[in-house]
């Protein structure tokens, strides 16, 4: 029976008991295992007896590449002679670094380690001795290389982005750089112009709606929550209740998650605002749970969000505030202070967005209450995921207190106060244009202040109850894909103080901001 058996290879060579692979093996007889320029790195171990009948490059577990290659300056002869000259690359040789040709990987079994995006830059460089008599064989020295990209990546196991907060991006991104945000919990990557977010796109919404809080006919504050499926048509139904009654609050939404932002909590008559954020499960039913706080007490503020991420701003009283809150829907906590300033008015605005872009339409402004009835007239719009304060993006409509309902494409408004009068048209743009609205249809009753936030899917939005001047317990609704007048769609079920509730807020799980189709 043979001792060793030896593949069938021509690379294996077999003297004094040492094995060797692609070298001339030493005079040793520990029975070692010699390899031609140290090929293989990672642990090796037979047991028993084995068998090659073909073997492949074997490397390093951890492969780090953290340098160029760079170009030196030396003294050759004192006083005669001075000459450039290449030092070596500090990076693992995965196979060989060629001069006008690229760079070669073999195997590498895990990790693979690239400090700054960097694998190779050599540039183009005069090579020029220098001597007491002049230049000396002057020549361009060049090398083709890939730097900081790899053609292709396999790969079977796992696979890590670097990752960080918003503050950590490099204030210099190369176009199509890609991390994950742990601000944000979601990957994005830089367009080249700014920093945009993977978005998880769904499909098909539920077309869950959920409305809560708001006033009965003699202002007590309500903590019911109502129910309905914006695909069908009907009357609302019995949800639970919010963790405190109040009204003029704010909600946004993720596909499972609504949360609810703000709002009076006083007694009748008590505009004060209060800071509280909780929030419900669709699917669950039931009543609302402590999420955290907002940054300040706010009534009638504005938000919205893409599903991950959710800006709240403005606010009335005691103080009215500029500043623009931001939450993690999909994690507890009270929100952060952006830094970023909306103001295009105090509160009361309407707002239509798609997964990026938010735009805000006129609102109450009391510091100019004789000019302008105490209604802006100016639309200013903010990338979701943006730090920095809302810009101006047109003007000409001068309303508030209505809604604004949106897919990802076209944004409606509608059910607003404007000039002392409830004017009955709705009015849309295009998201990623710029500017202005124009008429879409009219309301199937004229009225204003209807529940605020994004009661629609990607198909239909909905407007729900409303006044003129007295409380209303209508629901009308519009198809996003055709200009044309509401229709009716069913009836407030929810009571306080014997009437209808109004002011209040409500959301879906499928609007525009998650990501949804267009038309």
């Amino acid at each position: 029976m043979a001792s060793i058996r030896i593949g069938f290879s021509s690379d294996f060579v077999l003297k004094n008991g040492v094995v060797g692979l692609g070298t001339t093996v030493g005079s040793t007889t520990d029975g070692k295992l010699e390899l031609d320029n140290g090929a293989l790195r990672a642990n090796f171990s037979v047991s028993g007896v084995a068998t090659l009948t073909a073997y492949g490059g074997f490397v390093a577990q951890n492969q780090h590449i953290n340098k160029p290659a760079a170009i030196g300056f030396g003294t050759v002869g004192v006083g005669t002679h001075q000459q450039y000259y290449e030092t070596t690359t500090e990076f693992t040789d995965l196979g060989g670094v060629h001069h006008g040709d690229d760079q070669y990987f073999n195997t590498l079994s895990e990790d693979l380690v690239i400090d700054d995006g960097q694998i190779l830059n050599i540039t183009n460089t005069d090579m020029v001795g220098v001597t007491t008599i002049g230049e000396y064989d002057p020549h361009s020295h060049s090398s083709y290389v890939c730097a900081g990209s790899l053609e292709q990546v396999s790969v079977t196991g796992h696979f890590s982005v670097p990752n960080g907060g918003s503050n950590d991006r490099k204030d210099n991104p190369i176009e199509g750089t890609v991390r994950f945000n742990t601000d944000l919990a979601t990957l994005e990557f830089f367009n080249g112009n700014e920093w945009r977010q993977f978005t998880y796109i769904q499909q098909n919404g539920s077309g869950q709606c959920l409305l809560g809080g708001g006033t009965g006919p003699s202002s007590p504050h309500s903590d019911v929550m109502q129910s309905f499926n914006i695909h069908t048509t009907g009357n609302t139904t019995n949800f639970g209740t919010l963790s405190a009654a109040r009204d003029g609050s704010i909600a946004v939404s993720s596909p499972t998650r609504g949360v609810f932002c703000g709002g009076s909590t006083g007694p009748t008559g008590d505009n004060t605002g209060s800071n509280i954020i909780d929030y419900v499960a669709f699917a669950s039913g039931g009543n609302a749970e402590d999420f955290g706080d907002l940054q300040q007490i706010s009534r009638y503020p504005i938000a919205g969000g893409n599903g991950v991420r959710a800006l709240i701003s403005g606010g009335q009283p005691p103080s009215m505030t500029t500043m623009i809150n931001a939450i993690n829907i999909t994690t507890l906590g009270n929100s952060i202070d952006t830094g970023g300033e909306y103001t295009g008015s105090q509160s009361l605005s309407e707002t239509v967005y798609n997964n990026q872009r938010m735009i805000m339409v006129g609102g109450y402004d009391g510091t100019n209450h004789s000019a302008t009835n105490s209604t802006s007239n100016v639309i200013q719009t903010i990338i979701i995921t943006s730090s920095g304060s809302a810009v101006d993006w047109g003007s000409a409509l001068r309303v508030r207190s209505g809604n604004g309902i949106s897919n990802s494409t076209r944004g409606i408004i509608g059910c607003t106060y404007g000039n002392g009068a409830y004017p009955n048209t709705m009015d849309h743009t295009t998201i990623e244009s710029s500017g202005f609205f124009v008429n879409f249809g009219d309301l199937s009753v004229i009225r204003s202040s209807c529940f605020k936030g994004a009661s629609c899917t990607l198909t239909r939005g909905v407007f729900a109850g409303g006044l003129n001047p007295t409380r209303l317990n209508v629901i009308d609704y519009v198809q996003f894909s055709s200009l044309g007048n509401a229709i009716d769609f069913g009836d407030l079920s929810g009571i306080a103080d014997g009437g209808p509730i109004n002011f209040g807020s409500t959301i879906s799980n499928a609007h525009g901001g998650l990501g949804l189709g267009g038309f």
